[in-house]
């Protein structure tokens, strides 16, 4: 008898905490680990495989300042021949969904680091290159602010492409600056 009891009991706990999600509710969370400096996410990375263009793509932890926000991403060629750069990678901030928000991206030097220009990079086999995505966390009269939870991020417009978790508080901004493609950030 105390054995039915005992097993009535585990099977009513185990089932307390579920919910079914309704039709157009969101995805439930996934937990990402914080980063103790900003208490932002620590973005976990895709699987390493190395994309036909050869440049595979990272994004670091969120960084804040002043109400101004920044992740730094490195592209690492990850093939044996020469990989070269010209230019700008190609962001996209996602909504929780992965639907594309309506921002706007700029390829211009923000708060958090200084744009170099495109330049022409040639990197060797497992050569880095550093490019800066910032944003603010304005908000001002006018549309609702603007938060992402991903970032697509691309080393080039056309290559493919890796989605990232990364909170993007925009405010009522909606904008982010891109930095070119450097060996060195430039702050």
């Amino acid at each position: 008898m105390r054995t039915i009891w005992v097993l009535a009991v585990v099977l009513l706990l185990g089932g307390c905490g579920t919910e079914v999600a309704s039709q157009g509710s969101p995805p439930p969370a996934t937990p990402v680990p914080t980063g103790e400096a900003t208490g932002g996410p620590i973005p976990t990375p895709p699987p390493k495989v190395c994309p036909a263009s050869g440049a595979q793509v990272g994004v670091g932890p969120v960084e804040a300042a002043l109400g101004h926000r920044a992740v730094v991403l490195t592209v690492t060629n990850c093939r044996a021949t020469t990989l070269t750069l010209n230019g700008y990678p190609a962001v996209v901030v996602l909504d929780y969904w992965r639907k594309p928000l309506g921002t706007t991206v700029a390829h211009d030097s923000s708060y958090m680091a200084i744009d170099p220009g495109p330049q022409r990079l040639r990197l060797g086999k497992g050569q880095t290159a550093v490019s800066v995505v910032a944003w603010s966390n304005t908000v001002a009269d006018g549309p609702d602010p603007q938060t992402g939870q991903f970032l697509k991020v691309a080393a080039s417009k056309g290559d493919a492409q890796a989605v990232w978790p990364v909170m993007t508080d925009l405010g009522t901004t909606g904008k982010l600056e891109v930095t070119a493609w450097a060996r060195k950030l430039k702050s």
